[in-house]
């Protein structure tokens, strides 16, 4: 199966690759990964990436690398995430670099993958699970359209979480470019 890749006015989105490791294990290393699970060690880090590749091997979809247009720079993971022991079918987010944060960036490459996620993929409902205290993305996920869950399983019941319910009516219905 060939990867998707997803087009958006600024940006492409893409299946991860080993171009990409140098940015993403310095993200997973780094304290802006303390909203999913990090700072990691180098060995944790590399296995983080690593299953971002193997996720899109045994699903056959997965996160993908957001990267600028206009210069190709990755930026950032944004896509499906439904590992087997998560309780429901995630699109989740995260940039790279604290400069690339305030530009709408996620929200767009976010946007792309909801579509693809109700559209070609045919899911009728999806979520985004989001650390309590990680106060930007709670606020992409309502301008996403997306509601707060009360009730939804969470992915980690030792270590609680919000969840942000997207609905498949939120989005425009017109999926951007899939190649």
């Amino acid at each position: 199966m060939t990867a998707p890749i997803l087009t958006t006015d600024r940006l492409i989105l893409r299946k991860p690759n080993a171009q990409d490791a140098d940015a993403a294990l310095a993200f997973f290393q780094s304290d802006r990964s303390r909203y999913v699970g990090g700072p990691h060690s180098l060995g944790a880090a590399w296995r983080s990436f690593a299953g971002e590749i193997g996720h899109w091997d045994i699903r056959g979809y997965g996160m993908w690398t957001v990267t600028l247009k206009d210069t190709g720079r990755a930026i950032g993971l944004v896509g499906p995430w439904h590992p087997a022991d998560w309780p429901e079918f995630e699109i989740g987010w995260l940039l790279f670099d604290d400069a690339d944060q305030g530009h709408g960036f996620a929200a767009e490459a976010a946007r792309a993958a909801l579509d693809y996620a109700f559209v070609a993929l045919n899911q009728p409902t999806v979520v985004s699970y989001i650390a309590p205290a990680n106060s930007a993305s709670i606020a992409l996920a309502e301008r996403l359209g997306a509601t707060l869950d009360k009730d939804a399983a969470q992915p980690h019941p030792d270590k609680p979480c919000l969840v942000y319910r997207h609905a498949a009516d939120d989005n425009d219905g017109s999926p951007e470019a899939y190649a």
